[in-house]
């Protein structure tokens, strides 16, 4: 037998923009973004609830690109989708989106420009990286949870067979383009949601700005826009830091640091038919792994009890009633979200847990009797 082997490195420049009112004719920040050797094509996509919201937005976008056509040519007006997780369960929308690809002739040098939640950018980003190998992809998040966390990373994921994120790829954006502007509309439990993220990576990364969060907790309870928009930057920041400098950017390995207290957060989620939304499923799953890490040893009670009241502070919930759902043998329902879990990343278990506030470590196993422990923990403290 012979063998030809090479190493083949890619390299991929991922910018992320920080602006307000980014569709306004004298904001030249997605102008910038796109111009290169133009023209070029571009198709918006709007996700349905924020042009409800803000009246006049799909206008606003057609007239920036007239203004600003000549780098970029729109080539229709923005078609609008639904968000949320009945977008990432409807294939049918990456087929829709592919025909106005295909229709509209955009190329690889051709722009499909997303503007909404983190679902939606996950439907049109699959679109775009599965049409002629890939189109480029320009993000521009509107809720807190994308532009802190889902917006800024290299992810795109439907969901089907029941499991979250089974389809999906690895493909940097081109662009993304945080537009603080676009947060007004949103209601008190989807500003706070993206809080979370920045909670999870600040007790996995950077105990400082757990510190920050912790003063700042009042101000974020009562959405304060500075303290909002340091978080959001502060937590964009860490999630490049790791897919840039992590060493495993597409998880070709088990270990997945970014998803700590999300074993459980997926399968909560789908037990309640996306009733919880994705950040307060998040919030539940790491009170549960942090309640777990401190019962086998690994975290100091002071540790897991700032955690825990950070959260709450913050206005989520750690507990959820799906946390006590049995199957036909009687045996908690959520324990199968390991082994979907562990599915999803190929290989074997890989969970990520503390050891203190900053760092994360990675076990292999989990036991199912401090699960339970930490769910009845988490049920008293809720007074169920």
């Amino acid at each position: 037998m012979s063998v030809i082997e090479r190493s083949i490195h890619v390299g991929w420049s991922l910018r992320v923009f920080f602006t307000e009112d980014v569709f306004s004719p004298g904001n030249p920040v997605l102008r910038d973004a796109l111009a290169d050797a133009g023209p070029r094509k571009a198709l918006v996509v709007l996700e349905d609830s924020l042009a409800q919201a803000l009246p006049g937005l799909e206008h606003q976008i057609e007239n920036y690109f007239s203004v600003h056509a000549e780098p970029v040519r729109l080539v229709r007006p923005p078609l609008f989708f639904c968000g949320g997780e009945r977008a990432k369960n409807s294939p049918s929308l990456v087929t829709d989106l592919h025909a106005q690809i295909q229709r509209h002739h955009l190329d690889r040098h051709s722009y499909l420009i997303a503007v909404g939640g983190g679902a939606l950018l996950d439907v049109a980003g699959f679109a775009a990286a599965t049409a002629h190998r890939g189109v480029r992809l320009v993000r521009v998040p509107t809720t807190t949870l994308s532009q802190a966390d889902s917006g800024v990373g290299v992810k795109n994921g439907l969901n089907a067979f029941g499991q979250k994120n089974f389809i999906g790829t690895f493909t940097p954006p081109f662009a993304v383009i945080n537009d603080f502007y676009l947060l007004a509309t949103l209601a008190p439990r989807d500003k706070r949601s993206g809080y979370v993220e920045a909670v999870k990576v600040a007790c996995i990364r950077d105990s400082k700005f757990f510190d920050e969060l912790e003063r700042n907790a009042e101000k974020l309870a009562g959405f304060e826009p500075d303290a909002m928009k340091q978080l959001i930057r502060r937590c964009a920041e860490l999630h490049l830091d790791h897919i840039a400098a992590g060493g495993d950017p597409f998880e070709n390995g088990s270990a997945r640091p970014l998803d700590f207290g999300h074993w459980s957060a997926h399968k909560l989620e789908q037990l309640s038919n996306f009733k919880i939304s994705h950040g307060e499923a998040v919030a539940v799953g790491m009170a549960l792994d942090v309640v777990y890490s401190r019962e086998i040893g690994l975290l100091n009670p002071a540790a897991a009890a700032r955690i825990l009241n950070l959260l709450e502070k913050l206005g989520f919930k750690l507990f959820a009633d799906e946390l006590l759902n049995a199957d036909n043998a009687n045996l908690p329902t959520l324990l199968s979200g390991l082994e979907e879990f562990r599915e999803h990343l190929g290989g074997e278990l890989s969970i990520t847990l503390l050891s203190e506030i900053g760092r994360g470590v990675e076990v292999h196993e989990m036991d199912p009797r401090a699960i339970a422990t930490a769910v009845a923990e988490l049920r008293a403290r809720a007074g169920k």
